[in-house]
């Protein structure tokens, strides 16, 4: 189970930061090896303190850790032939860090996997990184003689969609029956740099397609848009910004507002600080009524779309109906000049060989 991961503690902060800005993939940087060690250090301290307001820690460990078994449990009986099932959960910038969980698949004699992401929507930037990462222990021998696939995107997954749409029904729930219509739902993903955006990254289109998807199902009850947050440093990316938002709803004179996070599969920084406590609370001192959709966390309904779509993929895979990887996975961004990108594209196409 591929994810960014987040510290389990506030000391852990530091390592997260540098090993966060220390990947191109995700935050292009000039001088990368120099600058990334001082910006991390630079932000720590505030960053720390945002992990003390949230309770000392991310809780996406525990999410992940959670949604992984009970998927493999209910996967035991979707699809019994590949049964036993174990999950495994490799970060790309906390522990447990994807060289750790190598040696562990490795310890355990693992044969066979499966690379499953955790983000939705795919982006070279998120997705494309862990990958990259797991190639790179790969071809360094460190997950020994494993044969591979790859579950790459699954934004408009049926169970997905059904699992965030009642979440914002819950949310939706909370306003007077009379004034309910009037509200508008904000889905909030997580920004890219326009640089990343601009060279062909399909994840714009993708989160944009849940937010349909999810639209669909609610019958477009009410108004929408989606809007990006955590936005890191000078450079140009892509708008408009959650908080731009709320204050520009306030400004158009609407008074009710329910934030959805689209393209988290459960809480961490993002929600638990950004959402709840920065842009929630900016909302309300413009005299708004900002409710925030949970995450999807121990959602049953999620739960079991993770166990459908490993289930879907196992039969199809060794029925030869699909091979190791997408065929969207196999397109490289038109404007990617990253030589990792199209060596592990062509490793998991191989199975890991």
């Amino acid at each position: 189970m591929l994810n960014m991961g987040g510290p389990s503690t506030v000391p852990e902060t530091h390592d997260f930061l540098k090993n966060l800005f220390l990947d191109g993939d995700l935050i292009p940087l000039p001088f990368q090896s120099v600058l990334a060690p001082l910006i991390a250090k630079r932000r720590t301290p505030q960053i720390e303190k945002q992990y003390e307001d949230i309770g000392g820690g991310s809780p996406i460990l525990h999410y992940t850790k959670l949604q992984g078994e009970r998927m493999a449990a209910i996967l035991d009986e979707l699809h019994p032939a590949t049964a036993p099932h174990k999950s495994y959960v490799a970060f790309r910038y906390a522990r447990p860090l994807t060289d750790e969980t190598a040696r562990q698949m490795k310890a355990d004699g693992v044969k066979r996997a499966v690379a499953f992401t955790q983000y939705p929507q795919y982006s070279c930037s998120t997705t494309g990184s862990s990958l990259n990462e797991l190639y790179r222990k790969g071809k360094a021998g460190e997950l020994a003689d494993i044969e591979w696939s790859v579950i790459d995107r699954w934004g408009t997954h049926p169970g997905f969609i059904e699992a965030v749409a009642q979440n914002v029904e819950r949310a939706l729930a909370k306003f007077p029956a009379d004034k309910r219509s009037e509200t508008v739902l904000l889905f909030s993903a997580h920004s890219l740099p326009m640089s990343v955006v601009n060279r062909g990254d399909p994840y714009v289109l993708e989160v944009s397609a849940s937010v349909s998807t999810v639209m669909d199902r609610l019958g477009h009850s009410n108004p929408y848009r989606l809007v990006w947050q955590s936005q890191v440093g000078p450079s140009a990316w892509m708008g408009m910004q959650t908080s731009e938002a709320i204050k520009g709803l306030a400004r158009l004179g609407k008074k009710q507002v329910v934030l959805i996070p689209i393209a988290f599969t459960s809480d961490h920084i993002e929600t638990l600080y950004e959402l709840d406590l920065e842009y929630v609370k900016e909302g309300r001192e413009l005299g708004m009524d900002v409710q925030r959709a949970e995450s999807l966390n121990d959602s049953p309904v999620f739960i079991r779309a993770l166990a459908d779509l490993a289930a879907a993929h196992l039969k199809d895979h060794s029925s030869k109906k699909i091979g190791p990887t997408s065929v969207q996975l196999g397109l490289r961004c038109p404007g990617c000049t990253n030589a990792t990108c199209g060596a592990q594209k062509a490793w998991f196409a191989r199975g890991g060989r």
